[in-house]
């Protein structure tokens, strides 16, 4: 499944995203917001690197439970409790996303909210994938 990145030269290099994905026929998933819950809905940590990464990875298992692949995902919105916290994260952001997507950034908006539904909730990713057609 062949997507095209979409990058306007006229544009700044983008970092950590990509402007724009054009995406062959397939089946749309969308994914619900998900937090840094374990199994037992408890969230794994008080760290904002972690639960981002956590986060992340309950977007990721949906994917996959529905046959998907990272490289499926089109598309993530990131909602964020702590901007400050968000910037001195990004090391340890980056070094997690590329042991789980590779140098592959999705189309993406990360936004500040004044707080999360979950309590202790710092980071709630929701994403849009687009799957392979099934087979007849």
């Amino acid at each position: 499944m062949k997507k095209q990145l979409i990058n306007p030269a006229h544009f700044p290099k983008p970092r950590g995203y990509t402007n724009g994905v054009v995406c062959p026929p397939g089946r749309m998933l969308y994914v619900a917001g998900q937090v840094a819950f374990d199994k037992d809905a408890r969230i794994v940590s008080p760290d904002f690197a972690t639960q981002f990464l956590a986060s992340l990875d309950n977007v990721i298992d949906v994917v996959r439970a529905a046959g998907g692949a990272t490289e499926h995902i089109v598309k993530l919105l990131v909602f964020v409790t702590d901007l400050d916290k968000y910037r001195a994260a990004q090391r340890a952001i980056g070094e997690g996303w590329r042991a789980r997507m590779g140098a592959y950034w999705p189309a993406m908006s990360l936004v500040k909210v004044a707080g999360l539904l979950e309590a202790g909730a710092l980071v709630e990713i929701e994403g849009t994938a687009v799957l392979p057609p099934e087979d007849p």
